[in-house]
């Protein structure tokens, strides 16, 4: 079983190196075979424990609770936690539970923060996290958004003071359950250059969507405009692997593939120029059209222990059948089935939705099961 997942890894990390890195034949000759060398070697030193979700969820819960994390918001971030477990997101996973456990820590997060939501108007909401976790201000507010575009076909929740430190699909996916397309994003802490420059100034900036297929599974992508997103490349420094030429730079400026030089320098932006200025209109969706900060404001104000910052998060609910004037499904399907008529092609989500379906254990890190377990004891 440790083989087929080793494997598994394995092939999966070739193919990341394959689809975004340039093919050249110089390029393939310097760095592939030391990357693949690098991966190869460290999976299979790398030690796991199968726990399952309960589990999973327990742990979590456990360590924010004792952490001073109320009942409400320990529910809140413990569900958002084991789904990304589930889902095959390990960087979204238990993985964050000790940066969620140090903003409890310093006081950064309210851990009894009770979110409040304001109509602006029929069809805009503002949600004040009261400085609390992105979880619960979901949980009170998306349920708003959803009734208003519902009946109006647009609507738009800002959300402010609040502390996003997960996965943005879950909010997506529960926008398209509806029947609705759902679009996020959030900013955070500088952590890419943008293209052409050294120093750090987006925060990995993803953005998620949604469309809805009624009786199936939405179509969903949830992705940082940072070449890889931050957290993989924490566990990929925590677990000692290489990562693709071009993810990003090291302190001194230099390209580089060993991540735990990159933590230290710069991520640099998905697809040069393109993935930049998307980048840089999240800054402007997520900052001061909710109201809130840009990435650089947010580190200004931020106490430096390691925790989520304080930010904002943009999130828009439409009616496609409003909007449109018709019922949309069957032209969605039609299209679905010449884009997966392509070989080699996938429906975005359909990985995550296809992990979803084993509700058996999951393989955790096991030094980090213990981390995790000392905090909630």
């Amino acid at each position: 079983m440790f083989f087929i997942l080793i494997e598994y890894d394995f092939f999966n990390a070739c193919y990341h190196f394959f689809v975004t890195r340039p093919l050249n034949s110089l390029y393939l000759a310097i760095y592939l075979p030391e990357w693949i060398f690098n991966k190869r070697i460290n999976l299979m030193t790398s030690t796991t424990t199968e726990l399952s979700l309960d589990e999973i969820f327990n742990l979590a819960k456990a360590a924010l609770i004792n952490n001073g994390a109320n009942e409400e918001n320990a529910d809140a971030v413990a569900t958002t936690v084991t789904n990304a477990e589930r889902d095959g997101s390990v960087s979204h996973g238990l993985f964050r539970i000790p940066g969620y456990v140090k903003a409890l820590q310093s006081n950064k997060v309210d851990g009894s923060a009770k979110p409040e939501i304001e109509e602006v108007t029929p069809t805009i909401f503002r949600c004040d996290a009261h400085n609390g976790f992105a979880p619960l201000a979901h949980k009170h507010g998306l349920q708003k958004l959803i009734q208003a575009a519902q009946a109006f076909g647009i609507s738009g929740l800002a959300i402010q003071r609040c502390h996003h430190f997960a996965a943005l699909w879950p909010e997506v996916e529960a926008i398209s359950d509806e029947g609705l397309v759902g679009l996020t994003s959030v900013s955070y802490t500088p952590a890419v250059a943008p293209s052409g420059g050294t120093t750090a100034l987006y925060g990995t900036n993803p953005m998620a969507f949604s469309w809805p297929r009624p009786g199936k599974n939405p179509i969903v992508f949830d992705m940082a405009t940072a070449s890889m997103a931050k957290g993989e490349i924490q566990i990929a420094a925590r677990d000692g692997h290489a990562v693709p030429l071009g993810t990003g730079l090291s302190a001194s400026g230099e390209l580089t593939t060993d991540a735990a030089e990159i933590d230290k320098g710069v991520l640099l932006p998905f697809g040069g120029h393109k993935g930049s200025v998307i980048a840089l209109m999240i800054e402007l969706l997520s900052g001061p059209l909710v109201g809130e900060t840009f990435s650089y404001e947010s580190k200004e104000r931020d106490n430096g222990d390691g925790g989520p910052v304080q930010g904002g998060q943009f999130i828009l609910a439409m009616s496609p059948k409003i909007l449109s004037g018709k019922d949309t499904s069957k032209q969605t399907e039609d299209f679905l089935e010449k884009y997966k008529s392509i070989d080699g092609v996938r429906v975005p989500g359909a990985r995550r939705h296809n992990n979803r379906k084993d509700t058996g254990p999951r393989q955790v890190n096991t030094a980090l099961i213990e981390t995790v377990s000392n905090l909630g004891s």
